[in-house]
């Protein structure tokens, strides 16, 4: 469950691996260590987690990308030592607890993908709610050839949008997924050319930001658990969020101004020509 987060009107000090514009109701949040390929290390990974606790209200989407030739080559192999096994568990938690935000963001985020998307890289795509890949996009989980365990969510994550048997192929036999087979899986939701992902990034934020905020918050957050509850529960579920959705005042207002609309183009359309 979504944890109690604190107002979101704190400024924070990100690190500068992190690169955020706003623009509009819209962020960019741009991942910034090209000569690593993007690795995250502990204070990138920290920063997320501060800079989406904070999210103001006036932003209404969020786009993540990526400078370089790679969106995340995954975990700073560098901070790797000789963990025991209680240190092993507090980093992956500390990555849990990093991702939690973006995946209960009050605003809708959308991940754009290009190059290496591999290991906690692909586990940070996948906290995201929409994704688009450009074509030179490829996807591995090379931890099973290194003796270690996903540990940023991907094993929940991941199968719900691939399915457990492809992400088994991919620890098992460190078999890449192209852009096109990503696509085909259920990976992203677009797929475009190289280039052309921040564009189709931001077109997609400025649609998504258009939205009644409420209807937002229902898609990100009650339909992710709506799916995986028992039907008689889904259903009670969804009739709660519709009736909170419905009698809020902004949907009431929408509803109003596109009724209102719709009558002036009948109207228009009884009118007689004008003969030439």
């Amino acid at each position: 469950m979504m944890a109690t987060r604190p107002s979101r009107t704190r400024r924070v000090r990100l690190p500068g691996s992190l690169v955020v514009r706003r623009r509009g109701a819209i962020l960019t949040v741009r991942l910034a260590r090209p000569h690593k390929h993007n690795a995250l290390d502990e204070p990138t990974v920290v920063g997320l987690h501060d800079l989406f606790e904070s999210l103001p209200p006036a932003v209404k989407a969020v786009v993540i990308h990526a400078e370089g030739p790679s969106f995340c080559a995954g975990l700073d192999l560098t901070e790797l030592t000789e963990r025991s096994v209680i240190e092993g568990f507090a980093h992956s938690r500390l990555w849990h607890w990093a991702f939690e935000p973006i995946q209960f963001s009050p605003a809708p985020v959308i991940a754009v993908l290009h190059g290496a998307v591999i290991g906690g890289g692909l586990e940070l795509a996948c906290a995201a709610h929409l994704r688009v890949a450009e074509r030179s996009a490829f996807y591995g989980l090379p931890e099973g050839q290194r003796g270690i365990f996903v540990g940023g969510g991907g094993s929940v994550r991941l199968p719900r949008l691939i399915g457990a048997a492809q992400m088994t192929d991919m620890m098992l036999t460190g078999r890449r997924l192209t852009a096109q087979e990503g696509q085909a899986l259920g990976l992203t939701q677009y797929l475009v050319e190289d280039g052309a992902g921040l564009a189709k990034g931001l077109d997609l934020a400025r649609c998504v930001a258009a939205n009644a905020a409420m209807t937002n918050f229902a898609v990100i957050h009650a339909l992710p658990y709506i799916a995986d509850m028992p039907a008689a529960s889904g259903y009670l579920t969804e009739a709660l969020v519709a009736g909170i959705a419905q009698g809020n005042r902004e949907a009431k207002d929408r509803l109003k101004s596109f009724i209102a609309k719709n009558r002036k183009k009948k109207a228009a359309a009884r009118r007689p020509k004008k003969k030439a």
